[in-house]
């Protein structure tokens, strides 16, 4: 019986030195010939693109699978009522314009020789009508006219003098140009029109679909024809760069890791040629082991996510493939 529990007891010894000295390995970390090594995954960012905004598809002009450039035409809107829209747009400035430069500009010389003109005639009635009430109140006594007539001509008269005054105020206006209100409120107006007419403007331009960025196109959700608004996804682009690796470092080895630390970075598939890289960002929040290494004696160990940056990554790096990181030994990163 005693032989049996020693038996037991030695067994469970050996597991557990196993245990302690695979864990490291088990999380992604090991140490080879005096090099720190990390697993990690290939992460690549993908992008939605779409139109920003509503219309027809008239072209598609890449398919999945192609390779396309930064600002790269991907696909055309029909632009004929963009195009209509814009130019409404801007005959809508044109005419703001051209208002705020009569305002500016104010009245023209004939119009003020007309008003004056104007004017002189109304004083010339003006003084025939004060000489025809004079006239009129000088034979009322007589009875040669009727009192009816006196009152008519005092009306006629009254009245004279009115246009003339008017006539001498519209005169004044032109002479004086224009209220500065009718300026600003005129300037106001041809703002409004010239942001309404660069967002026509801008429309238009969106009806080409441009690639952000080099990439390789994963999807083509879309085909010619579609009506589709700016919430809908036309392509997926996979960006070229930047190509990052996610790792994780446990808490007790974290001092080994720094941003900026150069490392290398090997595939399964060409583990002769490695990319370099360096450590840009350590996560300041621990988290416990995600999944993707996950082993039942580690549920509860916490673990840094670290993000390294490619410098000069290869075709044969793709999104979410297995990747080694090796970091320099302390000497070697202390030089």
């Amino acid at each position: 019986m005693r032989r049996v529990a020693l038996i037991l007891l030695l067994l469970t010894a050996a597991i557990a030195a196993g245990w302690w000295f695979d864990a490291p390995e088990r999380l992604g970390w090991m140490e080879t010939n005096q090099h720190q090594i990390l697993y990690g995954n290939v992460d690549i960012r993908q992008v939605s693109l779409g139109f920003r905004v509503s219309g027809r598809i008239a072209e598609l002009l890449v398919d999945e699978g192609d390779a396309v450039k930064a600002g790269d035409v991907l696909a055309r809107l029909d632009a004929e009522p963009l195009k209509q829209a814009l130019d409404a747009a801007k005959a809508e400035a044109d005419a703001h314009r051209a208002a705020l430069a009569k305002l500016k500009t104010g009245a023209r010389k004939g119009e003020i020789a007309q008003a004056q003109a104007t004017y002189e005639e109304r004083l010339a009635e003006l003084e025939h009508a004060k000489l025809a009430h004079e006239r009129a109140e000088r034979l009322r006594p007589a009875g040669t006219i009727s009192q009816a007539e006196l009152d008519q001509a005092s009306a006629t008269r009254t009245a004279a003098v009115a246009r003339a005054a008017s006539a001498r105020e519209a005169l004044a206006l032109l002479e004086e140009g224009s209220r500065p209100e009718d300026i600003t409120a005129a300037e106001a107006q041809l703002a409004a029109a010239e942001a309404k007419a660069a967002s026509a403007r801008i429309a238009f331009e969106d009806a080409a679909l441009l690639a952000p960025s080099d990439g390789i196109v994963l999807s083509r959700v879309r085909e010619t024809g579609a009506i589709v608004s700016p919430a809908d996804t036309v392509y997926v682009l996979s960006l070229t760069k930047p190509v990052w690796v996610r790792a994780y470092v446990p808490e007790t080895d974290l001092g080994r890791v720094h941003p900026g630390m150069e490392v290398a970075v090997t595939s399964d598939t060409s583990p002769e040629r490695p990319y370099r890289g360096t450590v840009g960002f350590i996560s300041p929040v621990a988290e416990f082991t995600p999944k993707s290494v996950e082993t039942p004696e580690l549920r509860t160990d916490l673990v840094y996510r670290l993000r390294i940056v490619v410098n000069e990554p290869g075709p044969d790096l793709r999104q979410g493939m297995p990747v080694t990181i090796h970091l320099q030994p302390k000497e070697e990163a202390s030089r």
